[in-house]
């Protein structure tokens, strides 16, 4: 049986994977914190993930296109429909809260050179 890479970033994470595996569960496998909320079921659209070559995903599903709208254009999936049909490296934005909070800090970092 064949198996696959999915290389996730920025963690440098690889894993092998079978094909049809979702990227959420290849993602739990490497134990790599993708943000989900509905338990798989496309609804919460916390999953997204880039993914810039998308040869190695299984297409689009009609629930994943509806839900992504023109963000799929951009190479966005969600992490819970997208299924691995071959190599394939997925990009894992900052968590929101991680990204705010880093933003602020480096904010009070520039007022304190400023004292």
């Amino acid at each position: 049986m064949s198996v696959f890479d999915v290389h996730f970033w920025p963690d440098n994470k690889k894993i092998k994977v079978r094909p049809g595996t979702t990227l959420l569960d290849a993602g739990n496998k490497a134990k790599v914190h993708i943000r989900t909320r509905c338990g798989a079921k496309a609804a919460c659209l916390m999953c997204k993930v880039k993914v810039g070559d998308q040869s190695g995903l299984a297409p689009l599903n009609t629930n994943e296109r509806l839900k992504l709208g023109s963000l799929a254009d951009e190479g966005v999936r969600l992490a819970c429909q997208a299924r691995v049909t071959g190599n394939v490296e997925v990009n894992i934005p900052e968590d929101p809260l991680k990204a705010a909070i880093r933003a602020q800090l480096a904010r009070q970092a520039e007022d304190d050179d400023f004292i």
